[in-house]
């Protein structure tokens, strides 16, 4: 088809190393003990939730950031107000679709250092990296 992109080659540099990430970061946790529930979540029209992950009770709404190096601070860094906010829309746009599970949710951070081509990457897992904001915490009902 004319001007879609359908090979990945064909994406930006960013994309790809972007998606190489997230199977990194899917993989390092289903080795953890995690289900994968989704990826690329996209619960209402405007938020993506990188990857939503469970393991016994509690379902882990995941962000993940991949970087070259750590020459401009750590990964976790860049999730600035502006991103938590947009993932807690998310989460709770996720949460009340599944129809409030009885389950605790938290989010988590996957940082990814390397690239593609340099073969395996340092991955970090930060646990509940930050909390929901107040007005979206929801009750066990």
């Amino acid at each position: 088809m004319k001007g879609r992109r359908s090979e990945r080659r064909d994406l930006p540099r960013s994309a790809v190393v972007g998606t190489w990430g997230e199977e990194r970061a899917a993989a390092f946790l289903k080795a953890a003990g995690f289900s994968i529930i989704g990826r690329n979540v996209r619960p209402n029209r405007r938020d993506e939730i990188d990857l939503v992950v469970r393991r016994g009770d509690t379902l882990v709404f995941v962000e993940v950031k991949t970087r070259r190096r750590e020459d401009f601070g750590r990964p976790l860094s860049a999730i600035d107000a502006r991103e938590r906010h947009a993932l807690n829309r998310a989460a709770a746009a996720f949460v009340r679709r599944a129809g409030y599970p009885r389950l605790y949710f938290r989010f988590d951070v996957v940082e990814v250092l390397g690239q593609p081509e340099e073969g395996e990457p340092l991955i970090r897992h930060v646990e509940n990296a930050f909390p929901f904001e107040p007005r979206l915490r929801f009750s066990r009902q």
